[in-house]
C-alpha cells in the first residue's frame, strides 16, 4: 500500500469527527473505529471473498462466479457484509487499494484453478485509475490467466462520476480479452445513455425489477425489453436477486442469459473448483 495512503486517511477522519463533535454528534468514535479495522483489515489479511454462482437459465449448469468480499473481524466470528464498510474506505481513501488486493487475489485463484471464471466489482475510484489495467495485464501474465476469465463489473454509479474515464476503461478492458459488466443496470435515470457511451459484454439487470417479477407486468416488460435490446448488441443478460422457480422460468421466455441468486445458489466460502 502507498505510504501516503493511510495518514491521509486519518486526516480525513479527523475532519469528519471534528464537524461532527462541532454539531454535537457522538459518532467520532465510531470513526474512528471504523478506520482503525479496516487499516487492521488491510495490513493483516482479514478480508476473505465468498463465492456465488451465475448459472445459465437455459441449461442451468454454472458458468462462473462471483467473488464477494467480506470483512472477517469480529470476535464472534460473524462476517460483516460489504455494504457496511465499503462506504467507509471510498470516504477515507482506502477503497482503491481494497480493490487492487481483492483483483490480484482473484486473478491468484484463477492462476490457481485452470476451470475457474470470476467476476468482480471495481469502485468508482479504480475506473478512474489510469494504472489499473496495466496492473491488471501484468496480474494476468503472471499467474498465466487466460483474460476471458476474468469479469470485471462496473456500476452505474461508477460511470456518472467519469463518464469518459469508465469509457475508456471499458473499451481497456475489453481490449486486454476480459469481460466487461454493467452492474445493477436500470438502477439510475441514465441507463440508456450507457448502453449506447459504454462497450460491455455482459449487462446485469438491478434486482429491483427481478424480486417481484411473477408479479408485476410493468417489470416484465422492462426485462422482457432489456433482454432483447442488449441480445441485439451482441452482449449478455444477467438477472440479479433471483429468488425462485417461476422467475427463472419466465427469465428463460425474455431470453435472458444467466440468472444469480438464491435460487440458484448462495454465496458460499469455499472456492468452486473445476467449474
Amino acid at each position: 500500500m502507498p505510504s501516503s495512503t493511510l495518514p491521509e486517511a486519518d486526516q480525513r477522519l479527523d475532519d469528519a469527527a471534528t464537524a461532527i463533535a462541532a454539531h454535537g454528534g457522538a459518532d467520532a468514535w465510531a470513526l474512528n473505529a471504523g478506520l482503525a479495522r479496516l487499516r487492521c483489515a488491510i495490513e493483516h489479511g482479514l478480508f476473505v471473498l465468498h463465492f456465488q454462482p451465475i448459472v445459465s437459465v437455459r441449461e442451468r449448469r454454472v458458468c462462473h462466479h462471483e467473488a464477494l468480499l467480506r470483512l472477517a473481524d469480529r470476535p464472534d466470528g460473524r462476517l460483516l457484509a460489504p455494504g457496511l464498510f465499503l462506504p467507509a474506505a471510498e470516504r477515507y481513501g482506502l477503497i482503491a487499494d481494497i480493490d487492487r488486493m481483492v483483483l490480484d487475489r482473484v486473478i491468484a485463484l484463477l492462476g490457481e484453478n485452470k476451470g475457474l471464471r470470476l467476476a468482480v466489482n471495481v469502485s468508482a475510484l479504480s475506473v478512474t485509475d489510469a494504472t489499473l489495467l496495466a496492473h491488471i495485464a501484468r496480474q494476468l501474465e503472471w499467474h498465466g490467466v487466460e483474460p476471458a476469465r476474468l469479469l470485471i463489473e462496473i456500476t452505474e454509479t461508477a460511470a456518472i462520476s467519469d463518464m469518459a474515464g469508465a469509457r475508456q476503461f471499458c473499451i481497456g478492458v475489453l481490449t486486454l480479452g476480459c469481460g466487461l459488466a454493467l452492474d445493477d443496470f436500470g438502477a439510475g435515470f441514465g441507463s440508456l445513455q450507457y448502453l449506447k457511451r459504454l462497450p460491455f459484454s455482459h449487462l446485469k439487470i438491478d434486482g429491483e425489477f427481478i424480486r417481484r417479477l411473477p408479479a408485476s407486468r410493468i417489470d416484465q416488460l422492462l426485462v422482457s425489453a432489456m433482454a432483447g435490446v442488449v441480445r441485439g448488441m451482441g452482449a449478455k443478460t444477467v438477472a440479479e436477486f433471483v429468488s425462485d422457480e417461476a422467475t427463472l422460468e419466465l427469465l428463460a421466455s425474455y431470453g435472458v442469459d444467466y440468472a444469480q441468486g438464491f435460487a440458484v445458489g448462495r454465496p458460499q466460502p469455499q472456492l468452486p473448483v473445476g467449474v
